[in-house]
């Protein structure tokens, strides 16, 4: 078993994990996120835990689920069965009670029967599990009090100081009080007290409210240290907001101060006001006091970026001298800024150790993914973030941060390419509005980001440079800072062995993606031997090739290898029969390639449209029927309709956890041509009075056509929905194409 409080402050930097396990409560919906990843049920997710290489989880073992209606009608079967398999499997359990709740049914934060109540619970916990030895009673109180007390967010949907106040002093009473039953029954118990630690910064206008917010962030940890009284920096504040001194007082007399502060860091934790709300998006406007301001992110404004968690380590170890742990690293963004998230975080803490901060351990947060907040878990949208694993599959699947994970358990070189790329954080484009210039006392401890940034990047290699698909990966590459070579059949041709060992050789990717084809279908049956050179041939040369440089490969295949004779959609394990030259093109090719090149990504998809081509089969019915023109489509041919942009987005995700096999890709609705063409009307407000309805067998076709080929996946359902997908078409729409020749960055030099 690993002790975490016998670790010396130079010991090497731990590697802990995270499962978000919130449970808050929206007027009187409970939004439960373990129910919605699965762990609630899976016992066998802890081999997967530990596999990472972790020491250490933050593990919930939550009031609300086991003892709603108090301990004597405790349900204790669940942490039975999970507390001593992490024992087992040598994981360090981190217990936490109460995570960004308010409690069962019967209290909340402001009732203050919360505290006793919880810290009976608490008793209840340590003398059943008398070996755990460390809890983090509440999670985050500052900044659930903020969510429930201050911004109406959750229960009790408060919107005042003192409805803030009162949650804050009765979940820190209910940490004071839960450590004391705790430790009844294990006096060696150790707390580990979490919330998020920002810092805000601003214009000179603001800086008052500035400075407030950044006394205001460290009140939680001030309480439990016994550090509040008529001398504190928000003594009146809490006073004047209504606050009995009595209440303020205890925490001096009863001081409680954490074994590790445990700070948790997102890239909304560092905040920029400004006075001038006019310049910024209307969503980061409002007012503080009744000023007018804007409230945003630092790195969507500042034109430098602020140095990132380092510094906001360094004033934490300062003004406390207890050791630390960062509890939470995660962001909702891609694959690849995922990593380099993950990889600045853990250079900050071991430069912060360097400078003499005890820093414990980087926890990797969300190793299920997290549901739903991109709205603070207000609303039950399916928004998913995957983390290192992605529960959209029948079982948890490892995505690239468990490698990484793995990797930095291990002290093993970190090994993949994409993280000699910038985060969007620190690019240009990250900017939502003119960038406004960054304070001074910033500029001298901004930071480029981690060492491996720009050092030796392979790129991608994309064929099909003059294809929507190719064209497309290329411009994604370049949003998402991946390097890339985009290739015409001169630079490299599929078919050729040599032209392809060349291309290999002259740039050294570690991913070559084939959007290169053959894609006229009715051509097709009258052009056999070239049909079967460019999808077939061709795939294979460049399968045989990338297994021999250990490459990654993503070829795309086709709905047409179905004959469309089921009613339900296809599914990977589905039989294929092609019933045209093009799908039977499509079939050689994806066994050819899995021969020769097991670790290929072999993609089915259909379909598709997007918004950066004038020719696909959406925008064509939107022309003519915006233009009042006619427009013909098929009744009876059932398709699932694919958005490029998700399409080429989820395959370079899937690319960088190295995944391989078919998959399908659609955005997963099966519907007619007509029906498509109807809906997208009807989305962008088009007459769709002169869209005719046709049977497939009036439409001159030379190739036969399966009236059914709708896909679906039965390893996971990746892709948003249709109409999802059709909404961001429509605002995207006519977005012109950049030159996608140009690469990112140069080729190294030969």
């Amino acid at each position: 078993m690993n002790n975490i409080n016998k670790l010396e402050p130079t010991a090497p930097l731990e590697l802990w994990g995270g499962l978000e396990c919130t449970v808050n409560r929206v007027y009187d919906d409970f939004h439960s996120q373990m129910d919605r990843n699965g762990h609630a049920h899976r016992l066998d997710d802890i081999a997967q835990f530990a596999a990472l290489g972790i020491r250490a989880i933050r593990y919930p073992i939550l009031w609300e689920r086991t003892a709603p209606d108090g301990v004597a009608a405790a349900d204790w079967e669940w942490p039975d069965e999970r507390l001593p398999a992490l024992r087992d499997a040598g994981i360090n359990p981190i217990v936490g009670l109460v995570h960004h709740g308010s409690g069962p049914r019967h209290t909340s934060l402001v009732d203050p029967a919360f505290a006793p109540q919880l810290a009976e619970y608490a008793g209840a916990v340590a003398a059943r599990y008398p070996w755990v030895e460390y809890y983090t009673p509440v999670n985050e109180p500052l900044t659930t009090a903020r969510f429930s007390g201050l911004y109406g967010l959750w229960y009790p949907h408060g919107r005042d100081d003192l409805t803030f106040l009162r949650a804050l002093l009765i979940q820190c009473r209910g940490v004071v009080l839960s450590m004391r039953e705790i430790r009844k029954h294990n006096p060696g118990a150790k707390l580990v007290q979490t919330d998020d630690l920002g810092k805000t910064y601003s214009t000179h206008e603001m800086a008052e409210a500035a400075a407030f917010y950044n006394e205001r962030r460290w009140l939680g940890w001030d309480l439990l240290c016994g550090m509040v009284g008529p001398g504190h920096a928000l003594w009146n504040y809490m006073i004047q907001s209504g606050v009995a001194e009595a209440d303020i007082l205890w925490f001096r007399d009863n001081p409680c101060p954490p074994d590790i502060i445990g700070v948790n860091y997102y890239v909304t934790s560092e905040r920029w006001l400004d006075h001038r709300p006019e310049r910024f998006p209307e969503h980061h406007r409002g007012n503080i006091g009744g000023v007018p301001c804007a409230d945003i992110e630092c790195a969507r404004v500042l034109a430098t970026p602020t140095a990132g968690i380092g510094p906001l380590l360094q004033e934490a170890w300062d003004r406390y001298q207890i050791p630390l742990a960062v509890t939470e690293a995660h962001i909702d963004a891609n694959r690849e800024d995922q990593l380099r998230w993950l990889l600045e975080i853990w250079e900050a803490g071991k430069q912060a150790q360097l400078n003499g901060v005890d820093i414990r351990a980087i926890t990797v947060w969300a190793l299920l993914g997290s549901f739903d907040w991109n709205s603070l878990v207000t609303r039950n949208h399916g928004y998913y973030e995957s983390g290192p694993f992605d529960v959209r599959s029948p079982q948890p699947r490892p995505t690239a941060l468990a490698r990484m994970m793995r990797e930095l358990a291990d002290g093993a070189p970190l090994s993949h390419p994409v993280l000699r790329g910038q985060g969007w954080w620190r690019r240009s484009s990250r900017f939502v509005c003119q960038p406004v210039a960054t304070p001074q006392a910033l500029t001298s401890i901004s930071a480029d980001g981690h060492r491996l940034v720009g050092k030796e990047a392979r790129p991608i290699l994309i064929t099909g440079a003059t294809g929507t698909l190719g064209r497309a990966f290329a411009r994604l590459c370049r949003e998402r800072s991946l390097a890339y070579q985009l290739l015409s059949r001169h630079d490299m041709d599929i078919a050729d062995p040599d032209s392809v060992e060349r291309a290999m050789d002259r740039y050294k990717p570690w991913a070559v993606v084939n959007a290169s084809g053959y894609v006229r279908v009715d051509d097709a049956e009258n052009d056999i031997e070239r049909c079967f050179r460019e999808n077939a041939h061709g795939p294979a040369v460049l399968a045989a090739a990338c297994a021999r440089h250990g490459v990654h490969l993503t070829t795309f295949s086709s709905d047409l290898v179905f004959d469309g004779r089921q009613n339900d959609p296809y599914v990977e394990s589905d039989v294929v029969s092609p019933i045209n030259i093009y799908g039977k093109s499509k079939v050689a090719a994806e066994t050819s390639v899995l021969e020769r090149h097991p670790g290929s990504l072999v993609v089915r998809t259909s379909s598709f449209f997007g918004p950066w081509d004038q020719h696909n089969f959406v925008n064509q019915a939107l022309a003519a029927l915006g233009s009042g023109d006619a427009f013909q489509a098929a009744s009876d041919i059932i398709v699932s309709p694919t958005y490029v942009p998700d399409l080429v987005n989820t395959c370079l995700d899937l690319m960088i956890d190295r995944e391989c096999g078919v998959w399908h890709l659609t955005n997963g609705h099966p519907i007619t041509w007509v029906e498509l063409a109807n809906k997208a009307a009807a989305l962008a407000g088009v007459d769709a009075s002169r869209l005719e309805a046709q049977p497939g067998s009036s439409i001159a076709y030379i190739a036969p056509r399966p009236l059914y080929t709708a896909l679906h996946s039965e390893r996971a359902m990746l892709l948003p929905s249709l109409d999802d997908a059709l909404g961001r078409f429509l605002h995207q729409r006519g977005e012109p194409m950049q030159d996608e020749m140009a690469c990112y960055p140069e080729p190294m030099a030969r």
